[in-house]
């Protein structure tokens, strides 16, 4: 039977999601496969995905078999999944450097982190890990603001050879300079900063593309987001927030018919509601001008239980990767990027990004050398792909 070995670091909400989605579609048929994107890629279902390593700061966590530790606290997702059998995956100790929030310790210990007093591995005894434990592919879960922890644990990918899916706004993926080095590897990346399956930004976005393919003049637009899982907690450090509120904010320019001024858009997480626990209220408005230069508005109320809303995506995404891995394809992978990400190196419609993904998954297009990368530029599948025979 094929399997597909992750690894992960962070064993919040979204891993609870990611495990309870393994088991729920693994002993589903394809006629219950409600929420998937795809029901098979390269070969590869849902439930052939299985965690063989994961890392966490949490005493709660650390020491525990991993399908334990996703019901601990301070994980608040649904579980709709609760039969299970254990892994025999022991959660390890992390590194921490910045994916903690010192802010956080000032809340009750069922909300936030209660970082365990474990040694700290280094990055030799990291890489040993993630090869004894036979992973294909690292998918990095940290809170938003975890820049050094992202940058420490993509460097013990490239060591451990592993490929890397970056599911937070921190650039790795979308830096050139990193997506050379998994290049040189023929290590495949996929990133930056997860798009939900039906959330915030995906909806934005497609509001954002209609108004410029009817002709409507969008001069202004916000979205809000609260909830009350730790992300949203953590987010509370406004310093953390530069990457995410620029993830977000470029993800709707790249597809506005003109770009805003930045006065005139405003995107990010707004407020930590903790009764909220994981469901994730959004709040869009947009105002433009329609024919004859009348005025119009448009506001939307969006809710969502956050973690499994992602997770779709991520199980797309590490069949993708494995069939990269299977193909001895390296570097960034442009069309999952394209298609998952909020923040991938080149932005691109999401209906081309899907037809490019499409592409990717049956074989139907083989990359080309690509141009400096440049987040701002509008691009369609032929500055990327060319049709195989064509």
């Amino acid at each position: 039977m094929n399997r597909i070995s992750i690894a992960v670091v962070g064993v919040g909400n979204c891993v609870s999601a990611l495990i309870q989605g393994i088991q729920y579609y693994r002993i589903r048929d394809k006629k219950d496969a409600i929420g998937l994107m795809h029901w098979e890629i390269g070969g590869y279902r849902a439930g052939d995905i299985e965690v063989v390593a994961a890392f966490d700061v949490d005493r709660r966590k650390v020491g525990k078999d991993v399908t334990e530790a996703i019901f601990e606290k301070p994980n608040c997702t649904t579980v709709f999944c609760s039969d299970i059998p254990k892994a025999g995956v022991i959660v390890r100790m992390g590194k921490i450097l910045d994916g903690f929030s010192d802010h956080m310790r000032n809340y009750d210990e069922e909300d936030t982190f209660v970082l365990a007093d474990s040694p700290e591995p280094d990055q030799k005894n990291l890489v040993r890990a993630l090869r004894e434990s036979g992973a294909n592919i690292l998918i990095n879960y940290l809170p938003v603001g975890s820049e050094q922890a992202t940058r420490f644990y993509a460097e013990c990918a490239l060591e451990a050879e592993v490929a890397f899916i970056n599911c937070i706004p921190v650039f790795i993926a979308s830096d050139p300079v990193w997506a050379e080095r998994f290049q040189e590897k023929t290590l495949p990346l996929i990133g930056d900063d997860v798009k939900s399956q039906l959330g915030a930004t995906i909806t934005h976005r497609v509001l954002t593309d209609l108004f410029a393919k009817r002709g409507v003049k969008l001069e202004r637009t916000y979205q809000l987001n609260t909830g009350g899982n730790t992300d949203f907690l953590n987010m509370l450090n406004r310093s953390r927030l530069a990457s995410k509120k620029k993830s977000k904010t470029e993800a709707v320019q790249s597809v506005a018919g003109q770009r805003l001024d930045a006065s005139n858009i405003h995107i990010g997480p707004s407020d930590y509601v903790p009764w909220q626990k994981d469901n994730k209220l959004c709040f869009i408005r947009m105002e433009g001008k329609l024919f004859g230069n009348v005025p119009m508005n448009l506001e939307l109320r969006l809710s969502v239980e956050d973690s499994p809303n992602s997770t779709g995506v991520v199980i797309d995404a590490i069949r993708c990767c494995k069939l990269a891995l299977d193909r001895n394809q390296g570097g960034v992978l442009h069309p999952p990027s394209a298609y998952f990400m909020k923040h991938p190196p080149q932005q691109t419609t999401d209906e081309e990004a899907y037809h490019m993904t499409e592409g990717f998954i049956d074989g139907s297009w083989k990359e080309q050398a690509t141009k400096p990368l440049d987040h701002r530029a509008r691009v369609t599948p032929s500055h990327l792909y060319t049709k195989l025979g064509a």
